[in-house]
This record gives C-alpha cells, sequence and structure tokens, in this order.
C-alpha cells in the first residue's frame, strides 16, 4: 500500500511538473506572438510616418522649392538682361558722379511723381553734396515746426535732419492726380524688385515707339514688356537731353537711367561703401588670426604628435608548470 501511494504521489508530481511546463511553454508562446505582434504594429507605424514625412518634403518642393520668378514669360514679363554693374564686384565702390547726376535725375524727373521718404538730407553729405548744397537744397522745402503758445504749427526751411518731402500729402491724392495708380516710394525700389538694378534699368529704357502687333494694352495703360503684364500706368519719362548734367556728360536715355539706377541702389543701401571696407579689414584680421592659432595649435601639440609609443614587455617572468 505504501508503495502504490508513493507511486501515486511520483506520478501526480510528474503530471504537475508537466503540466507547469506546457503552461509556461504555451505563456511564452503567447507571449512571443504579442511581442511580434507589436513589433510588427512599431514598424508599420515607423514606416506609415516615415511616408508621410517623405511625402510632406516632396510636397513642400513642389510648392516652394523652385524659384518664382516675377519677371518670367510665364508671368507676363519679359526677364530684364544682365548688365556688369560695377558697384556690384566685391572689390569696387559706387561711382559717386554717377549718384550725383542720378540725384539730379530724380530731382528734375522722378520727384514730381516718386517719393524718396527714407533718406534724409543729412545722408547726400560726403556721398553725393556737400554741406552747403545739402543746406541749400533741404532749405527749398517747408517743414512743420513745433507748435507755438498758442498750440499752432507754423512752417520752418528744412534742415538737414530732415527727409526728402513726398510730392503728394497723402495716397489718396496721389492716386488722385494719376488716374487712380499709386507711384511706389522709391526709397528700397532696388530690394523691393526681382532683378534690382537690372529691372529698373530695362523697365525705365524699355518703352517701344508703339506696342507690337497683337499686344492688348488697357485704357490709360502704357506697353512695357518687363512690366508684370505688360501695361503699366507710368509712360515713358527718360529722353535724349532731358537733363542737362553740370559734368557735361551726354544725357541720353541709357545714361540717364543708369545713373538714377545707381543712385536709387545707393538710396537702398548708402552704408555698401561702409560695409565692403569693413569686410576686407575683418577678412584680414581673421586671416591673420587664423594663421596665429594654426602655429599655436601645432607648437602645443607638437609633443603629442610626434612621440612614439613602444611596447616594452616585462623582464621577469615565471614559468609555469
Amino acid at each position: 500500500m505504501f508503495a502504490r501511494s508513493s507511486l501515486r504521489s511520483m506520478r501526480a508530481a510528474a503530471g504537475a511538473r508537466n503540466g507547469a511546463i506546457n503552461f509556461a511553454k504555451r505563456a511564452a508562446s503567447t507571449s512571443t506572438n504579442v511581442n511580434a505582434a507589436q513589433s510588427r504594429g512599431l514598424n508599420v507605424a515607423a514606416a506609415a510616418s516615415t511616408a508621410v514625412a517623405a511625402g510632406s518634403i516632396a510636397w513642400y518642393y513642389h510648392l516652394y522649392g523652385s524659384d518664382a520668378f516675377a519677371m518670367t514669360p510665364a508671368e507676363e514679363g519679359l526677364h530684364a538682361t544682365s548688365y556688369p554693374w560695377v558697384h556690384q564686384q566685391w572689390f569696387k565702390t559706387f561711382d559717386h558722379q554717377a549718384l550725383r547726376r542720378g540725384f539730379q535725375v530724380y530731382q528734375e524727373v522722378c520727384a514730381s511723381c516718386h517719393s524718396l521718404s527714407r533718406v534724409p538730407y543729412r545722408a547726400l553729405v560726403g556721398s553725393i553734396l556737400t554741406v552747403d548744397e545739402a543746406k541749400a537744397i533741404a532749405e527749398e522745402n517747408e517743414f512743420d515746426n513745433e507748435p507755438n503758445d498758442q498750440g499752432e504749427i507754423e512752417k520752418r526751411p528744412g534742415k538737414l535732419s530732415d527727409y526728402l518731402p513726398a510730392p503728394y500729402k497723402n495716397d489718396e491724392a496721389a492716386r488722385f492726380a494719376n488716374n487712380g495708380a499709386l507711384p511706389p516710394d522709391l526709397s528700397l525700389i532696388v530690394k523691393a524688385r526681382h532683378g534690382g538694378c537690372d529691372y529698373i534699368f530695362s523697365l525705365l529704357t524699355g518703352y517701344p515707339e508703339e506696342p507690337p502687333a497683337g499686344a492688348s494694352v488697357g485704357a490709360g495703360l502704357n506697353f512695357n514688356p518687363y512690366f508684370p503684364g505688360t501695361g503699366i500706368a507710368m509712360a515713358r519719362v527718360l529722353y535724349d537731353g532731358l537733363v542737362e548734367y553740370e559734368d557735361e556728360t551726354p544725357a541720353t536715355t541709357s545714361q540717364m537711367a543708369k545713373d538714377v539706377v545707381e543712385f536709387l541702389n545707393w538710396a537702398a543701401e548708402p552704408e555698401m561703401d561702409q560695409r565692403k571696407k569693413y569686410g576686407m579689414q575683418v577678412l584680414i584680421v581673421s586671416s591673420i588670426l587664423f594663421a596665429a592659432s594654426v602655429w599655436v595649435k601645432k607648437y602645443k601639440w607638437a609633443w603629442l604628435k610626434t612621440r612614439k609609443i613602444v611596447y616594452d614587455p616585462p623582464t621577469n617572468t615565471t614559468t609555469r608548470h
């Protein structure tokens, strides 16, 4: 009886062990399946997010990746010719005699419609005019003075600290005088138009005698192939001999356009000459400092770069049996 009871106990224990082993195997298998499913889910999520990111990048470059030129034939505007402007070269400055002529063209031709509201008279001193010339031109205009004791604002002659006056009191008056068109301010016109100097020069010299066959121009507009839409409210304003330069330079249409474009470029960035000067000084000083830093680095690291590492095995060794 005791042997049979022991045998039953051993069989029961063996069955319990086998059941535990089978349960452990099933649990391990279930855990493996769950982990595999989670791994597949993560892989699918990663692939989906990667596809969405790649699609977003492709869509962005489809919309914004290519350059958008406002003066291309696709936008109904002829692309301006690229001209070799001297002041755009790295080591060249503005032609200040050309700036003086361009300011004269602006005063006699452009100032009747276009403002130059961001340029004060003091900025003209040293670059275009002398101090006495700038004061004389400023005093030709009247500006609002400080209110007096009665609160009335009187007029006073202009000073060097004043800005060049606008031809119209407000935008409504400008539109009324130009058949609804608003002449833009020319202070930053070179920076505000694609093509810069090339575009403005081509625009000023691009008026044909007659519109080409098949070209349709709206009422009150003038044909100019360089203007988007080819219909511009401003008529041709530059003609040969329109102004008389004080330095006796022939005042041809292209010469006047070139001079006034250089002046407008100066108005947009009057600090260009000084910026180039400082840039050269920075390059020279930076080159000297870079050469000195290279020499110091080689001097300080010479002992480490030239050292020799040799393995020296121990001399007293014992032999194990």
